[in-house]
């Protein structure tokens, strides 16, 4: 039976002739984070290798000062030397009571770090106890963790350090400096905390590490605080530099320290009557103070932009 529609005829090109376009997979491409991005960004900035190399000096003359001066801070004064200028050992000078200046400064440069360190670690501590918990567990908790940490954030903590250091003056020592000022600065660290775990807690590998029975505490520990950290390294690393100058404060008005501990504050309440017949001994310690807050707080301004990939767009 005959069709009167011809059968359509069917054009198959050669294989040889066929090409295929494939999109290349990109397998070498570097892995990817929040970290990793902030680190490529960091290393590319000179600034920030200047401040990283400033505090690691400061941390190897805090850890081994007897390595960079031969003089004892307190034993080796003669009153001879009182208030000279540099000379050979002691390029810095000698204070009014004939004290090697440099030795002085090397020495306070270890209570200076510890009880910024300490300080620091206190106060984050105890923000981010608060902070997590308000903001995580939510209602009547965190109604009282937040009146709380308003309580202390309306209290300057210099004031606070100085009425703790005047109660305790039997018990000086830089623990108890550090609680002073880290147990009254928490109350910025928190508001911060409570903002990010508020932002983390909606992710939905929270939701599903609660829906898969892991309780909530061991949710908050295990994958809100971690990806919540990242401000609070920048903001502990700023009031590293903060922490420091209150414990220099505190010595400076007799509250901190004994002026028998070597410390920047101590040294430049000392220098005061000394001031126009030997400059340096207040100069070389102010200069010391100045350029590790500056170190801290540029370190602290550096990682805040890394961190924030809005900033780094910008640039």
């Amino acid at each position: 039976m005959s069709s009167n529609n011809p059968t359509p005829q069917h054009y198959v090109a050669p294989v040889k002739n066929a090409s295929v376009t494939v999109d290349a997979v990109r397998i070498d491409e570097k892995p990817s984070n929040l970290w990793l991005d902030a680190w490529r960004d960091l290393r590319r900035r000179p600034t920030f290798w200047v401040s990283l190399a400033f505090v690691a000096v400061l941390i190897f003359v805090a850890a081994f000062p007897w390595l960079l001066t031969q003089m004892n801070p307190i034993r080796d004064c003669n009153l001879a030397f009182s208030n000279q200028g540099p000379e050979a050992g002691s390029p810095l000078g000698f204070t009014r009571q004939g004290c090697d200046v440099w030795s002085r400064i090397a020495w306070g440069t270890r209570t200076s770090l510890i009880v910024g360190l300490l300080a620091t670690l206190i106060g984050t501590l105890i923000g981010v106890i608060m902070g997590s918990l308000a903001a995580f567990y939510g209602g009547w908790l965190d109604s009282l963790l937040s009146r709380v940490g308003d309580i202390f954030f309306t209290i300057p903590y210099i004031i606070a350090a100085i009425v703790v250091m005047t109660v305790l003056s039997d018990y000086r020592s830089e623990l108890t400096l550090a609680f002073a000022i880290g147990g009254f600065s928490w109350a910025g660290t928190a508001r911060i905390v409570r903002a990010e775990v508020l932002r983390v807690k909606q992710s939905d590998y929270v939701m599903a590490s609660i829906a898969l029975g892991l309780s909530r505490f061991k949710t908050l520990v295990v994958h809100v605080l971690p990806n919540a950290m990242a401000p609070v390294i920048v903001v502990a690393t700023i009031g590293l530099g903060t922490a420091i100058v209150a414990e220099a404060t505190l010595s400076f008005l007799g509250v901190g320290l004994g002026f028998t501990t070597m410390s920047w504050g101590n040294e430049i309440s000392q220098a005061q009557t000394t001031i126009r017949t030997a400059p340096w001994t207040l100069i070389y310690p102010s200069i010391a103070l100045t350029l590790t807050v500056l170190a801290f707080i540029t370190l602290g301004e550096l990682l805040r932009d890394a961190l924030d990939p809005k900033a780094r767009a910008q640039r």
